[in-house]
């Protein structure tokens, strides 16, 4: 059962997620010079639910995608899916779809960074992928089990919701939830706040074109929105 949070900070609702490095623009004139050059190049918003067992271990993420309504669009051309009278897409090509995306790419690096106390914590390939379309947009919702469960009442633990190279910009936009029995937990959203140095690097890669790499490692990380758990 989903139990919503039991505290939340504050959300936004801004733009900045993984690899899958498929073309963003099939077709130049879909495209306009800014979003040829602009870094990143593909926004998704969502984010991260925690899926506890007995005695408040955490056991697994479940982590939630939506993609802007462009990538929304060549994702499914690249499919040669298109929409249906509603507006949705028929249940062969949704099952086609979920086939599909769950293929994950050699380089895919997550983006639900989990640490415990500092610490980066092993997170299992991602499975039980579902995919849907929400008004107009690409959902998609998958688990990351951790290679050893968490006593979240021992130890307080933060999500960081990014892609390395920030070619996908990541937001957290969801609430986050509890699936199974948590003790009073307070999951706090902190979004990214940039300063002035932050916007000065936000010029500088802006200015990269769509194969450019930034070459300051794991840069998503620095703007990435993040979610703090501590469990009483």
């Amino acid at each position: 059962v989903k139990v919503p949070q039991v505290a939340l900070a504050s959300s936004t609702s801004g733009g900045r997620l993984p690899p899958w490095r498929a073309s963003l623009c099939a077709a130049a004139l879909l495209c306009s010079p800014a979003a040829l050059s602009a870094h990143p190049h593909v926004f998704v918003d969502g984010g991260v639910d925690f899926i506890l067992g007995d005695g408040n271990l955490l056991e697994a993420l479940e982590v939630t995608w939506r993609y802007d309504a462009f990538e929304t669009l060549y994702i499914l051309s690249s499919y040669e899916m298109s929409l249906n009278a509603e507006n949705g897409l028929d249940e062969a090509d949704r099952l086609e779809l979920v086939r599909r995306r769950s293929e994950w790419p050699d380089d895919f690096d997550g983006s639900a960074h989990l640490t415990a106390g500092g610490e980066p914590v092993a997170l299992e390939w991602p499975r039980d992928l579902d995919a849907r379309l929400v008004d107009g947009r690409l959902e998609v919702s998958f688990l990351r089990s951790l290679a050893s469960p968490i006593d979240l009442n021992e130890t307080e633990v933060e999500v960081a919701f990014y892609e390395s190279t920030y070619f996908f910009a990541f937001s957290i936009t969801d609430i986050p939830m509890f699936i199974g029995e948590a003790a009073p937990c307070a999951p706090q959203v902190i979004p990214f706040d940039p300063d002035e140095g932050d916007a000065e690097l936000l010029d500088v890669l802006a200015r990269l074109g769509r194969e450019e790499i930034p070459a300051i490692a794991n840069v998503g990380a620095l703007f990435a929105d993040r979610i703090a758990l501590q469990c009483a």
